[in-house]
C-alpha cells in the first residue's frame, strides 16, 4: 500500500514581542478504511504551557493550545504518516466499478433526511437566483438527469472554466463572486460547488486536508504546497462521494482528508489570538509538503 508523508509548517512572524492567546489546529488526518493513520508528530514553539486534543461536532480531531510569557515568532509543525488506498467513486465493496443509477429528480429516504437537512440548507444569499440558474444548466430540461454524470460535469465546469487563484487569508468569496469573475481558489470552487448541489436538494459538505501532488504528473495537482479543500455530496448506496472542482478529480484519489465541517469556517486549520500593537504582525508562511515513502 502506497505510504504518503505529510510535513505542515505555519510560521507566524512579529515585529515585537507579543503574547499569545489560546489556538486551535485541526491537522490530524481523519481515520478510514481509505486512510490509516500511522503515526501524527506535532511540534509547537515556543512550547504550550498547556495542550489537549478533543473532537468537534463533525468528528474532527483538534487540538487546542495555551502559552505563557511572550514571543516574536510562533511555529506548527506537523508531520503524519499514513496508507492512502483510494477507491473509484462509485463502486462495490470489491472495488469494482458499478453503474450508479441514482437521477434527477430526486429525494432522500425519511430515514436518512433528518440527518441530511443541515448539509442540504444554503448558507450563501443568492438574491437573484445566479447559482441556481448555474446548477440547473447541469440538469437534463426533461426526463432524467444522472446525478453521477451531474456531479461530474459540474466537477469538470469549475475546473475547465475557472482560473485559479491563491489567496492565504482566511475567508472565502461568496458563490456569486466565484461565479462573477470566474475566478477563485479551492476554498471559494469548494464553496461554490456546496452551493450548488444544495440549490438542487442534495447534501455537500466542505472537507479540508491536503492534496498529493506527483512530480511526475503534466504540471501537477493544483494546490500543492498548501492546504486543500474539496466537496463531500450525499449519494444513497455511495455514501460520501469527494469531489475536487480546483484538480476535476472525482472521487479521493491523492486527497487526504482532515476535517469536514458544513461550512469552511468550521474547517480552519490554524488560528488563534494574540495581544500587542497592530503593527506588530509581520506575516504568516505556510510549509506543506506531500511526498510518498519508497
Amino acid at each position: 500500500m502506497p505510504i504518503l508523508s505529510i510535513r505542515h509548517i505555519t510560521r507566524y512572524r512579529y515585529l515585537n514581542p507579543v503574547a499569545l492567546g489560546e489556538h486551535r489546529m485541526m491537522f490530524r488526518p481523519r481515520e478510514s478504511y481509505d486512510q490509516r493513520l500511522l503515526s501524527c508528530d506535532l511540534t509547537i514553539t515556543p512550547t504550550p504551557t498547556r495542550l489537549r486534543s478533543m473532537h468537534d461536532v463533525f468528528g474532527n480531531c483538534v487540538g487546542v493550545a495555551g502559552f505563557g510569557g511572550s514571543t516574536s515568532e510562533l511555529v506548527f509543525e506537523s508531520v503524519a504518516r499514513l496508507e492512502h488506498t483510494p477507491l473509484p467513486a462509485f463502486a462495490d465493496v470489491d472495488g469494482e466499478i458499478e453503474v450508479y443509477t441514482g437521477a434527477m429528480p430526486f429525494a432522500y429516504s425519511i430515514e436518512d433526511l433528518p440527518d441530511l437537512q443541515l448539509s442540504m440548507a444554503r448558507h450563501y444569499p443568492d438574491p437573484t437566483g445566479e447559482v441556481d440558474a448555474w446548477a440547473r444548466q447541469f440538469v437534463k430540461p426533461s426526463g432524467r438527469t444522472s446525478l453521477q454524470t451531474l456531479l461530474s460535469d459540474m466537477t469538470q465546469a469549475i475546473y475547465s472554466g475557472f482560473t485559479y487563484s491563491s489567496r492565504l487569508t482566511i475567508g472565502t468569496q461568496s458563490p456569486t463572486e466565484t461565479l462573477s469573475l470566474r475566478s477563485g481558489n479551492c476554498r471559494d470552487y469548494a464553496v461554490l460547488m456546496i452551493e450548488a448541489v444544495r440549490s438542487l436538494g442534495l447534501a455537500a459538505r466542505f472537507v479540508s486536508g491536503y492534496i498529493y501532488s506527483p512530480v511526475q504528473s503534466s504540471g501537477g495537482r493544483v494546490g500543492g504546497g498548501h492546504t486543500h479543500a474539496w466537496v463531500h455530496v450525499y449519494l444513497p448506496a455511495c455514501g460520501w462521494v469527494e469531489f475536487d472542482p480546483t484538480n476535476g478529480i472525482v472521487g479521493n484519489a491523492d486527497l487526504i482528508r482532515v476535517a469536514i465541517a458544513r461550512d469552511p469556517r468550521q474547517a480552519v486549520p490554524l488560528y488563534g489570538t494574540w495581544s500587542g500593537s497592530p503593527s506588530d504582525y509581520a506575516g504568516m508562511d505556510v510549509e506543506v509538503e506531500v511526498r510518498t515513502e519508497h
